[in-house]
């Protein structure tokens, strides 16, 4: 499973992810990031990426077309890339099965601090 970090999300997530999500990039390295979201979801759908956002605009969308991409829709406010790649890490499993399930989105959160 591949991930495409959307461009409200740091791109030194995908060197930090690179081992659970091979293949993982970054819409500034695909020179999506000025790209609507219209765009970048036709992209991931091209290339079989699961989009990572916090954009409700980008998980709107991919709900009302569906699925290809899939969505991971980070609801863990304003914080630190570390604090990112730490939600990524222990939900790994989690976003693995979501992978392999019908769903289009799958919100992750952080109730407790992970750092």
């Amino acid at each position: 499973m591949k991930l495409l970090f959307d461009q409200n999300l740091s791109r030194k997530l995908v060197p930090a992810i690179e081992s659970l999500f091979p293949g993982s990039s970054h819409v500034i390295y695909v020179s999506l990031d000025t790209a609507d979201d219209a765009t970048v979801r036709r992209y991931a759908e091209a290339e079989g990426f699961t989009l990572v956002t916090k954009n409700t605009d980008m998980v709107d969308l991919c709900v009302v077309k569906g699925a290809p991409p899939k969505v991971l829709w980070l609801r863990v406010g304003n914080c630190t890339t570390t604090v990112v790649r730490k939600v990524l890490e222990a939900n790994h499993e989690r976003i693995t099965r979501f992978d392999r399930t019908d769903q289009v989105v799958l919100s992750l959160f952080t109730l407790t601090p992970v750092d």
